[in-house]
């Protein structure tokens, strides 16, 4: 078995891991401060942290996936085509083509594009016995003792289209693969289940056969139906989700919000076109559906749920907490439903948020009172993540004093209760 906190780990040759060389693009990659002056450490091999990443990303093979779809769907999907002038563009049905840019990857840049894929490969020992899987390997190199696991590639676009059959095609077909392959190892691989929330009855079935299966976590678009805002589509703040959010409670699974689900985050072109895009359409819009669910009475009448926010980081959740309590002071006159706490209150109760390198978040977290609602993540093996360099990542992003209580939470504890991850016995912080 794998060790999860200190000791050695079993060595695979042509492992990821062992294939990573910083370029001098990212070689800052691997600046801290030093080594802390903390009871723990973050780094395998060590007396060390029990450490959850609540983002990470797994990519099926796109030809077996499109396999479990019915053939009228196959053209559907969205794909990489290769046009007359010799440029690649994504193709997404309803969508503007959207032209990729050419990217020559090397030394670390390389090995985060070629891991994350499926996880069938099993590791194996001397004696040719299953260790392991090599992302599991990829991340206990990295100090992760168990992560949240989130699709990857075209698979998280499945959302992009206002064809609510064909969403709910894709989430149970992502549903099954992602649980075949990663139930058997489902204390270190915890995946989340896809729902297509524009269609209720249907999510409610969904969540009924995934929880018969042994899920865990459910993931929901941040809006519902797909494309721009208009007045009269639903929304998670209205009552007709309330059959959803019981079977939700009923099963007790946690509501996870990723960024770039609902919404077509590419929505700027040209100068500064992948900051806006990153910022400002990826990462802004994971704020709505949790405000929805604080300032609507979704957790007075379902006070068992537990929702949050996944690769959105987290620094920006004390000014939503004072802004959610300011408009309902202040704006009373015009507030529905009236509530028995406050929006903030409600939020330190059910929610929770996914962090990475935010200093804010780390920073405001004990201030106001967010020591239960922040989780770590190294959001492997994404580009944005700390994977595979999360060490110095952390003790770059925890300079902030934190209680050694505080940290053990954000690190992994936190986690560990939200989504059922099994802590071993003397874990730091228990």
């Amino acid at each position: 078995m794998l060790t999860v906190i200190g000791g050695s780990l079993p060595h695979r040759q042509d492992s990821t891991m062992d294939r990573i060389q910083p370029t001098e693009d990212t070689r800052w990659r691997l600046d801290s401060p030093g080594k802390p002056d903390w009871p723990h450490e973050v780094r395998p091999g060590t007396n060390k942290y029990f450490m959850i990443s609540v983002d990470s990303h797994l990519m099926p093979n796109m030809r077996e996936f499109v396999g479990r779809l019915d053939r009228k769907w196959h053209d559907q999907m969205a794909r990489v085509e290769k046009r007359d002038d010799g440029q690649r563009y994504l193709i997404v049905p309803g969508m503007r083509p959207e032209r990729l840019l050419h990217t020559d990857f090397a030394g670390d840049d390389l090995a985060r594009s070629e891991a994350g894929g499926d996880i069938i490969a099993l590791a194996r020992d001397g004696h040719g016995d299953p260790v392991g899987l090599e992302r599991i390997l990829d991340q206990a190199r990295d100090g992760v003792d168990g992560e949240v696991i989130f699709p990857n590639g075209p698979v998280l676009l499945m959302w992009s289209s206002n064809d609510v059959e064909f969403v709910a095609a894709q989430c149970r077909a992502w549903n099954d693969w992602a649980w075949e392959v990663c139930g058997p190892y489902k204390e270190k691989c915890n995946p989340a289940a896809a729902l297509a929330t524009a269609d209720i009855d249907q999510s409610v079935a969904e969540v009924e056969r995934v929880a018969k299966l042994g899920y865990r976590v459910l993931l929901l678009p941040c809006k519902p139906i797909w494309g721009e805002h208009r007045v009269e589509h639903i929304n998670y703040n209205l009552p007709i989700y309330d059959r959803l959010w019981a079977a939700i409670q009923d099963h007790d699974l946690a509501i996870t919000y990723h960024v770039s689900t609902g919404k077509d985050p590419r929505a700027a072109r040209g100068n500064g076109g992948a900051v806006i895009n990153y910022v400002v359409h990826s990462l802004a819009p994971t704020i709505e559906p949790i405000v929805s669910m604080c300032a609507s009475g979704v957790f007075e009448r379902f006070p068992n749920l537990r929702a949050g926010t996944i690769e959105a980081d987290a620094g920006w959740v004390p000014w939503m907490l004072e802004k959610m309590d300011e408009s309902y002071l202040k704006h009373h006159f015009w507030v529905r439903p009236k509530l028995e706490m406050l929006p903030s209150d409600y939020y330190r109760r059910n929610c929770f948020a996914s962090f990475g390198e935010d200093r804010a978040a780390v920073a405001l977290c004990e201030e106001f009172g967010l020591e239960d609602n922040l989780m770590w993540a190294n959001d492997y093996p994404h580009h944005e993540g700390s994977w595979p360099y999360s060490a110095e990542a952390i003790e770059r992003t925890f300079t902030p004093a934190l209680p050694e209580k505080t940290r053990a939470k954000l690190l992994g504890l936190n986690a560990a209760r939200v989504f059922k991850f099994d802590v071993p016995k003397g874990a730091p912080g228990l």
